[in-house]
């Protein structure tokens, strides 16, 4: 049996992708920071799908945490054929007025975590090639997002990082995509504060369960990058074709008038 490892795994978009990977046989290394919420998705995902499920309790914010998770994946010993980087959070707000703790606190998990776990993880993965690397990148990483400052910043480093990636470990045997989502109903309007956003966006987002099973798709077909949803790639299209300055300006005016009527888009 071949295993993935799988950080934010208790919700959202990484227990969906985690769930999605139990049923094509993966067995699943899961780690989070809620042991109450892992430990429930292991004991369902074990009966349901017949695989082995582990799981490792961690706060992905603290700096000793990619190698303690190393530790524990190499201590295993099982075959490490799949890492999903997942982990992240959002915060709304001007930078200036943000707490700089938190911000500091989002970049280490959004960043800095995900490229020690990544470095870490790539000489496992090789022993077991064709290997796979899914970093969950944003549409918020495709432009600057005042009042999302640092997150977009952070996402735009994450979908550059990965696209590069791929192209250095393609000969290696082990593919690398990024997940490019728009709106997805999770928990990161809680999160980031964004709590008063109006229930007709929340409608409009997309499941995590569609956009893991579309994640996954594409990263057993070699994809680069996959944007889940059609309107969300026009809007790639758009922001991609359509001057900066323009498109920047126009993310500002949105998150504004959004304030003022106490409702804001979802960016994961």
């Amino acid at each position: 049996m071949s295993y993935a490892l799988v950080t934010g795994a208790s919700k959202g978009i990484g227990k969906a992708i985690a769930r999605c990977l139990a049923g094509r046989g993966y067995g699943l290394l899961l780690v989070a920071r809620s042991e109450e919420l892992l430990r429930e998705n292991a004991e369902k995902w074990k009966n349901e799908y017949s695989v082995d499920v582990r799981y490792l309790s961690m706060d992905l914010s603290a700096p000793d945490s990619p190698q303690r998770v190393f530790e524990w994946v190499n201590e295993s010993g099982v075959p490490l054929n799949i890492l999903i980087n997942n982990a992240g959070y959002g915060l709304w707000g001007n930078f200036h007025t943000l707490s700089l703790e938190r911000q500091m606190n989002m970049l280490q998990i959004n960043i800095t975590t995900l490229v020690n776990l990544t470095h870490k993880m790539i000489p496992l993965l090789q022993k077991n090639t064709p290997a796979y690397i899914l970093n969950v990148g944003s549409m918020a990483g495709l432009q600057a997002m005042p009042s999302v400052n640092a997150y977009s910043a952070s996402k735009a480093f994450v979908n550059s990082f990965s696209r590069g990636l791929y192209h250095e470990l393609k000969p290696s045997g082990i593919q690398v995509t990024v997940l490019v989502p728009g709106s997805v109903d999770t928990n990161f309007v809680e999160v980031s504060g964004m709590q008063h956003m109006e229930e007709k966006a929340r409608r409009a987002s997309m499941s995590a369960e569609q956009v893991a099973g579309i994640a996954v798709k594409a990263l057993f077909n070699k994809k680069i990058a996959v944007i889940p949803g059609g309107s969300n790639r026009l809007m790639a299209f758009g922001i991609k074709h359509l001057p900066k300055f323009w498109v920047e300006k126009m993310a500002a005016s949105l998150y504004r008038k959004r304030e003022k009527t106490g409702s804001l888009p979802v960016k994961k």
